[in-house]
């Protein structure tokens, strides 16, 4: 039987030497471009303001507002004028708001992006432009073109979180599971990392799969449908902790408080619900560090100093009611 493990660790990017990048103009040529990418050594130099744009999908999700807040704030110690956009998950609203950003004469573009296939049209865009894209939360699936791609270790997180899960479910049981938004890397990341522990257990049998696309509401009715078609469940497993509160809610109104929950994110909402045991935890992703990390980030490159490394791993925090009560506002403190 393996023992659940708690990982906890702040961890900041290194912001050290150059990185390959290309000086281009506004003038979105192949020809340009071709220029960019043989321009070695030199960066991105923005679009001649003073804006950082940062463009996110909804507000609505406290996960995305602590984005724009952080976003906001730091980059306003730095000197920069904050706008903030929704793309709503939206990849042609995202293309219209990067478009927008060029034409402001943007610095930079802090994004946590709406998709990792369909953002690569946005972020291309912008580099052509001579705009230095900053990536948040969700990778593309496209190199060379980010100035950085800063993600939580998705894969520690979720592996992390159903360690502990598995110990409260006691090996066995049915269980369902509720996916995020499927073309989203980090859906499929942390389903896969998920089941790379718990399917260890023979005794742990998935009952029911079904997307919430990260969203609350659905994930109550989607819970509710599901507690109908297989009382015997005893557990969820969730993409985010959005869904899993949306699960809990549910679950509580029927009555089964029995039921093991888990999420991924590291919301207060989460939180709250783990210390009065209606959920057995969540992986912190520390957004708040990442977007901090990001927006200096694009200050140091627009000064001239680039990331080492454009794609940026910060671990995720296994949280648990053992040590729910460093956790506050998407940051852990030892």
């Amino acid at each position: 039987m393996k023992s659940k493990k708690v990982l906890a660790g702040l961890m900041t990017a290194a912001m050290v030497s150059s990185m390959f990048a290309g000086a281009v103009f506004a003038d979105e040529t192949e020809a340009a471009t071709e220029a960019a990418a043989e321009a070695a050594g030199e960066l991105l130099p923005g679009g001649g303001s003073k804006i950082i744009y940062c463009i996110t999908p909804s507000t609505s999700n406290v996960y995305f507002k602590t984005v724009q807040d952080l976003a906001t704030s730091t980059g306003e110690e730095l000197g920069y004028e904050v706008k903030c956009f929704s793309h709503d998950d939206d990849a042609a609203a995202q293309l219209e708001l990067f478009e927008a950003a060029i034409a402001d004469g943007a610095a930079a573009i802090v994004c946590d992006n709406a998709g990792a296939d369909a953002s690569v049209e946005a972020v291309q865009k912008a580099y052509d432009a001579g705009i230095p894209t900053f990536l948040v939360d969700r990778e593309i699936n496209q190199s060379g073109l980010a100035a950085a791609q800063l993600v939580a270790d998705n894969a520690q997180g979720a592996a992390a979180i159903a360690e502990a899960w598995v110990e409260a479910m006691n090996y066995e049981g049915k269980y369902a599971e509720l996916l995020g938004l499927e073309t989203d890397t980090n859906c499929q990341v942390r389903s896969e990392n998920f089941h790379s522990v718990i399917d260890e257990y023979p005794d742990l049998e998935m009952v029911a799969q079904q997307s919430a696309n990260w969203d609350q509401t659905e994930a109550y009715s989607k819970t509710e449908a599901i507690l109908q078609s297989n009382p015997e469940i005893t557990g969820i497993i969730c993409g985010n902790d959005t869904m899993a509160c949306g699960a809990v809610q549910a679950c509580l109104d029927a009555g089964r408080d029995d039921i093991k929950i888990i999420g991924v994110d590291g919301s207060d909402d989460a939180a709250a619900y783990i210390k009065s045991g209606n959920m057995v935890g969540t992986a912190l992703q520390q957004i708040a560090l990442i977007t901090q990390t990001a927006v200096e980030e694009a200050d140091a490159y627009l000064n001239g100093t680039a990331p080492a490394e454009e794609k940026q791993l910060i671990p995720c925090v296994a949280v648990t009611a053992e040590n729910v009560d460093k956790l506050a506002g998407f940051v852990y403190t030892e």
